[in-house]
C-alpha cells in the first residue's frame, strides 16, 4: 500500500492535490470528494444502497484531520464532516476519478437532479 507524501488543498481551486511515495498525483475536486464520501450517510446503511448527492457544486474542504496514520477525514462547509478518507479509498477516487465523474453525472441527470444548489 502506498502513502501520501503531500496531501494540498487549495480553496481557490477546490481541489485536494495528493501525491503519494510512489510518484503518483492525483487531484481530487471537493465536490467528487464530497459525493463519493465514505461515510455511511453517503454509502449507505447495507442493503439501502449508495445515496445520491445533489447540489454541491460550490462545496469546499474547511479541515482535513488526521485519523492515525492511515488516513483522514475531511470537513466540507455543507456540514459533512464523518467520512474517513483512507489512503487506499484516496488513490481508488484518484485512479477511478473520470469513470465515478461520468457516473455521478449520469446519476444526477437520470435523477433530475443538478450540480448548483
Amino acid at each position: 500500500m502506498s502513502h501520501p507524501t503531500e496531501l494540498r488543498y487549495s480553496r481557490a481551486e477546490r481541489v485536494l492535490h495528493v501525491a503519494f511515495d510512489d510518484g503518483a498525483t492525483f487531484d481530487l475536486p471537493a465536490e467528487l470528494l464530497r459525493v463519493e464520501s465514505p461515510s455511511a450517510e453517503v454509502q449507505g446503511h447495507g442493503a439501502d444502497g449508495k445515496t445520491l448527492v445533489s447540489g454541491r457544486a460550490h462545496v469546499n474542504i474547511t479541515a482535513i484531520l488526521p485519523e492515525g496514520n492511515y488516513a483522514v477525514r475531511l470537513v466540507f462547509d455543507d456540514q459533512h464532516d464523518t467520512g474517513i478518507y483512507s489512503w487506499t479509498y484516496l488513490r481508488e477516487l484518484g485512479e477511478r476519478r473520470s469513470e465515478l465523474w461520468d457516473a455521478y453525472l449520469a446519476a444526477l441527470a437520470a435523477a433530475g437532479l443538478g450540480r448548483e444548489p
